[in-house]
């Protein structure tokens, strides 16, 4: 059931509010007002009002808007635009409005689970006191960033249960309007998770602790369990490296490198440090910071945008890119697998190599 209480009451504030545009990331790449989160909120004001009937090209511009929550980071009265517009589309695809392609996705994830690859994801039948949600990311687009997150772990003396093994964890069905099938994907993985006896779940991402820890409730209306506390595998490293417990060897290299903040990060305001703490271990000296940053980090292109508006999702990308490159970085590490996946696509278009967090560390450990 769309809700149209959210769409009326967010629709209103935002429409005429221009407090997030200068955050506004595909605005930025496309120079198009339209595709602002106060454009947006006109179009679907206008809409909602009998000024216009949805088009192909007020469709598509809503199918525009990258889910990525810097307009809510940066809103004093905390507007769930991204939610609304979520809300939107559902009303679109419910009306058989939406993009074909839209529709195609809903269809690959009933069937596979995941919009990447043909296979079922794999159910696990263990159990243990600690779980790791695996995804479809990590499972098919950077699978060295789980096997070296393994291994990280496994010198802190953790053996998680991998649950979730090539399973969306359900944001991207939830971002194209399609909450029923994001709610089938969430059910699936927290019964698996429940079979699992897990009392706590770590993630590889800040995209998926957002997912489980807000998303679900917001616009699923799913509660996380909880009896089980989720983690993300950066903050428990962080943790355990301030502590002690984590042993990294520095690096002599002086090779300017910068963490990139993955897409989703702005939705956790609370991590950006972990990922910076850990880096620094091993590159005390050589670390530069981008202009888009912590809590107005941009996302790149692997969000739903890169089915429904992939030119956006170059342009997305490219900009991270660039960024990297015009404050000298010459390497670019992060952990998120989605993102990397899409940095390493281009990188070489600016003379720049991309690294996975999880696998320097694994290659840096004492």
């Amino acid at each position: 059931m769309v809700n149209q209480e959210l769409i009326a009451a967010t629709v209103d504030n935002c429409r005429y509010c221009l407090m997030c545009r200068h955050l506004a990331s595909v605005e930025l790449v496309t120079h198009k007002e339209t595709l602002s989160p106060h454009g947006w909120g006109i179009l679907i004001a206008s809409e909602r009002r009998g000024l216009m009937e949805w088009d192909e090209d007020s469709v598509m511009a809503i199918y525009a808007a990258p889910d990525h929550g810097n307009s809510r980071a940066h809103c004093v009265t905390d507007q769930p635009l991204p939610e609304m517009i979520a809300a939107v589309r559902a009303d679109l695809v419910e009306k058989k409005l939406a993009p074909k392609v839209v529709y195609d996705l809903e269809a690959t994830f009933k069937k596979w689970g995941n919009p990447y690859e043909e296979k079922e994801p794999q159910v696990s039948k263990g159990k243990g006191s600690v779980a790791l949600f695996v995804g479809d990311e990590a499972q098919y687009l950077w699978p060295e960033a789980l096997d070296a997150a393994l291994k990280v772990l496994a010198a802190q003396d953790v053996d998680p249960v991998l649950i979730g093994v090539g399973r969306n964890n359900g944001y991207m069905a939830s971002s194209l309007g399609l909450p029923d099938t994001a709610k089938a994907l969430a059910q699936a993985t927290l019964d698996e998770l429940k079979a699992s006896g897990a009392k706590q779940m770590l993630v590889l991402s800040a995209g998926d602790y957002f997912t489980f820890r807000q998303l679900y409730e917001e616009r699923l209306d799913i509660s996380w369990p909880e009896d089980v506390e989720l983690l993300e595998v950066t903050t428990f490293l962080a943790d355990q490296l301030e502590a002690g417990a984590l042993k990294l060897k520095p690096s002599n290299d002086e090779t300017p490198v910068a963490y990139v903040d993955p897409t989703l990060s702005v939705r956790v305001p609370s991590r950006h440090e972990a990922p910076r703490s850990i880096l620094a271990a091993v590159y005390p000296s050589s670390s530069v910071e981008l202009l888009w940053r912590k809590e107005r980090a941009h996302p790149v292109g692997n969000s739903a945008l890169q089915f429904t508006r992939p030119e956006i999702a170059e342009k997305l990308t490219h900009h991270r890119l660039q960024d990297a490159q015009r404050v000298g970085a010459k390497v670019i590490i992060t952990e998120d697998p989605g993102t990397l996946h899409k940095l390493s696509e281009m990188a070489d278009q600016y003379n720049l190599n991309v690294q996975g967090l999880y696998e320097l560390l694994a290659e840096s450990l004492a």
